[in-house]
């Protein structure tokens, strides 16, 4: 195991040692046997706010049983299999946290689901609720074409890591800072610490501000314009804090108007980070020269060369040491130590300082030639530009265009109520139904109907509610229990729920009669018929005396009264996240924006 481990850090060593990670770095060792799990190749990596990291451990994985078809990968996170959260829309529905364990890995490159168990006869078949490792490495093995993922799962895992190797340049950004030259010369020979030291001092407390009272190690005397590779993450962490120093620090902004505050503001914030962190520390030299000249570190540099790591650059150039520096922080820190040796993050900025040499003069020589600094306008994102974000995030972006999209059809939003309506529901939550582009959606129209006679008390229906058949069973079951009963008593009784029944027809009957000269009644749209001279006659009709019966009552139009209470609600929205939205979304129902204000029944009657 051990020489396989190496094997993979020799193969993806280019990528790792370029690589800045918010918390920790990606790493391998090898765990011994412990229970039914087999000794392994495995590591924990924490990535704090950066999920970009926590995808790019996916995509390394994926990539070395791709390079190494004799391992296979699983990866979990706090939340359990998130691969899977990720393609939670195409799962099928046997797949829930309960018999996921131990089903989900990288496999020769694809994504691989251990299926449940379908047919008896064969030589082995994995267990119905969650198979051991060394099981599920067998099926891999033997059968690995039957636990294929499905199409729609694995594109919806590879369109999260899609990018990659080219999206880690993308993911940095550059940015000029102001910094004490003591900091500018340890960034140079190792720029990972720039992650420790905006955490540091995102994370910060009034301890920790104590120490940048009077900063003792990184004073704002003989300060130096330099650039700064961040992450995009690490760098909206830092320029998005409202910080403002202590007087007795030393560090002052200038106006700003000045073309120089942003610069001398991000520079005083990452020193406040570095001075928080060596605040922490006591001086502990560590010499790495024994680490980097063994023999496996000639292999990794020379794996490094065969794989133009250093892209032509002379050996000793400027260029070539800084890669040569990423190199050896890479391999001092993630191939050779321990986790439990490892030096803190203060501790290696003292022994740098200790052990560095820097010339201000060369600094102040570089700084009149800086490259420019990277447009940070991705900060800022537009109300529509969020929009668009959502709609990839949840699959359910629209192709068609702007004007197919004007073209929007009311009726899409009855069918998918009628479907939700249809779709199971139990404790674990509503299925939610997707638009006809993706699934075809059933609806059963007799049981509406049905349903609805029921609750409206229509005359056709000859079924009783859930109330009607609870009391038609307690009759039965008094008449069973009674035993001193004779048969004449027991045919009456069995006739008594028909007589209940129509005791509720008359019931309904009459509170809709009352509820029809009320607000109430009036509040709905009943179907295409003469509503006017419906509701002319009704008053007609009230006038009258109160013996003659009223005419048959108009049905309501229950597809109108669905939109139009919709679109209300959705009105009422003001254009905010609100049940309306919320729940058509969910069901791929977009509804267009209400940029004029239109009054809810005015959209309807449209």
């Amino acid at each position: 195991l051990r020489g396989c481990a190496e094997r993979v850090v020799l193969r993806f060593a280019p990528l790792l040692a370029a690589y800045i990670w918010q918390r920790e770095p990606f790493r391998l060792r090898c765990v011994p046997a412990r229970g039914d799990t087999p000794a392994h190749i495995g590591g924990t990596t924490l990535f704090g706010d950066s999920v970009e990291d926590e995808w790019f451990i996916v995509y390394l994985l994926r990539e070395i049983t791709r390079e190494f078809p004799g391992l296979a990968a699983s990866v979990q996170d706090n939340d359990g299999e998130f691969l899977l959260i990720e393609a939670a829309d195409f799962l099928p529905k046997w797949l829930n946290p309960d018999t996921s364990d131990n089903r989900v890995f990288f496999y020769k490159g694809e994504l691989h689901i251990i299926p449940l168990p379908e047919t008896e006869g064969k030589e082995w078949e994995p267990p119905a609720s969650s198979p051991t490792i060394s099981q599920a490495l067998t099926f891999l093995s033997t059968r690995s074409e039957e636990s294929l993922a499905a199409a729609p799962i694995r594109t919806a895992v590879y369109k999260r890591i899609s990018g990659y190797p080219e999206k880690i340049q993308t993911s940095f950004h550059r940015a000029h800072c102001y910094l004490p030259a003591g900091i500018v010369a340890v960034l140079k020979q190792r720029p990972s610490l720039v992650a420790a030291a905006v955490q540091a001092f995102y994370l910060r407390d009034p301890v920790d501000l104590r120490a940048c009272r009077t900063f003792k190690t990184f004073p704002p005397d003989d300060r130096v314009m330099t650039v700064v590779t961040f992450t995009k993450c690490l760098y909206a962490q830092l320029v998005q804090q409202k910080f403002v120093p202590d007087r007795r620090s030393g560090y002052t902004l200038p106006l700003p108007s000045d073309p120089q505050y942003k610069a001398q503001e991000l520079g005083m914030k990452l020193a406040h980070g570095f001075e928080i962190l060596c605040s922490k520390c006591k001086v502990s030299p560590d010499s790495k020269t024994s680490v980097l000249s063994g023999p496996l570190w000639e292999r990794f540099l020379s794996s490094l060369k065969e794989k133009n790591y250093f892209k032509g650059e002379m050996e000793g150039s400027t260029k070539y040491k800084e890669l040569l520096h990423k190199a050896e922080d890479y391999f001092q820190h993630s191939v050779t130590k321990p986790e439990s040796s490892e030096l803190s993050p203060g501790d290696e900025v003292l022994t740098l300082l200790q052990t560095t040499t820097f010339d201000l003069k060369e600094f102040e020589k570089e700084a009149a030639s800086l490259p420019p600094e990277d447009d940070d306008s991705w900060l800022e994102i537009s109300p529509d530009e969020l929009d668009q974000m959502l709609k990839e995030t949840t699959n359910q972006s629209h192709t068609s265009s702007n004007e197919e999209e004007q073209k929007y059809d009311l009726e899409t939003v009855v069918e998918s109520m009628k479907a939700f309506v249809s779709k199971v529901s139990t404790h674990e939550g509503a299925e939610m139904p997707w638009s006809s582009d993706e699934a075809h959606v059933t609806f059963d129209v007799d049981s509406f109907t049905n349903a609805l006679d029921r609750i409206l008390g229509g005359e056709d229906s000859e079924e009783l509610d859930s109330d009607d058949l609870d009391e038609e069973e307690e009759l039965e079951f008094s008449d069973e229990d009674d035993e001193d009963s004779d048969v004449e008593n027991q045919n009456q009784a069995q006739k008594a729920p028909n007589k209940d029944t129509g005791s509720l027809r008359s019931i309904m009957k009459e509170m809709d009669r009352e509820l029809a000269h009320t607000s109430i009644g009036r509040s709905f749209t009943t179907q295409k018929k003469a509503v006017s001279s419906a509701k002319a006659t009704m008053s007609q009709n009230a006038g009258h005396n109160s013996e003659t019966e009223d005419p048959e009552l108009t049905p309501v139009d229950v597809d109108m009264n669905l939109v139009d209470n919709l679109l209300e609600s959705y009105s009422a929205q003001a254009g905010l996240a609100g049940p309306a939205s919320n729940i058509l979304q969910s069901m791929g129902v977009h509804l267009p924006d209400n940029a004029d204000r239109i009054g809810p029944n005015k959209e309807a009657e449209k």
